[in-house]
């Protein structure tokens, strides 16, 4: 069953000092809520990350591959991949799994010299983006991120965007939900805020 768990809204922002990424925390089955507490939101490195929309079985074996390659690529050059080299590595693993692939979009960021942003989908395609969205209330998440999204915006003016963007999807799309999770990737490293500090942005 965990397997078909799937629906949610995930962001992301580049900031002038940092990367946003958030996502709600809803899993549906069909038009049944299974769990309202699913992260989507992966540490992959110290400064890079994952957010995944689609199966939840299929985003957990693609993160712990994602891991174990990173900390591979650490053994062997002895340095922390970049995020560019990340969304490289995941569309070519999704690309050659294209006949059999894993069922999600995702957004890879990360802040290795400078932020980095890139979505890529089941079949390797990959876009660097400024600003994106993915899963089922995509769109309702795009007309907010549109509308506001400017260039150098500061991590917490990044970070309110976001959690705006979450909110709208949430109140539209029936498969987005359950609160969020907010993850930031500065030079400083991956961060993911807790449940206080994000009520008190909100607040």
């Amino acid at each position: 069953m965990t397997e078909k768990l799937k629906g949610t809204t995930t962001v992301g922002i580049v900031c002038k000092d940092g990367v946003v990424l958030a996502a709600d925390r809803r899993a549906s089955l069909g038009n049944m809520v299974l769990s309202e507490n699913v992260t989507k939101v992966f540490w992959i490195d110290d400064h890079l990350a994952l957010a995944g929309a689609g199966s939840v079985g299929d985003i957990l074996s693609l993160v712990r591959l994602l891991r174990a390659e990173a900390k591979l690529y650490r053994a062997k050059v002895g340095k922390e991949m970049s995020v560019k080299a990340l969304a490289t590595l995941t569309s070519n693993v999704l690309h050659g799994s294209r006949f059999m692939p894993y069922f999600g979009w995702f957004l890879i960021a990360g802040h290795t010299g400078e932020p980095g942003l890139y979505s890529v989908d089941m079949a390797g395609g990959v876009t660097e983006d400024r600003f994106t969205a993915a899963g089922s209330g995509m769109e309702f998440a795009f007309s907010i991120l549109e509308a506001e999204f400017k260039e150098n915006m500061t991590l917490e003016e990044g970070v309110k965007l976001a959690l705006r963007a979450i909110k709208a999807a949430t109140r539209r799309d029936v498969f987005t939900g359950g609160g969020v999770t907010l993850v930031t990737v500065t030079d400083e490293g991956y961060k993911e805020w807790s449940e206080e500090e994000i009520k008190g942005l909100l607040e």
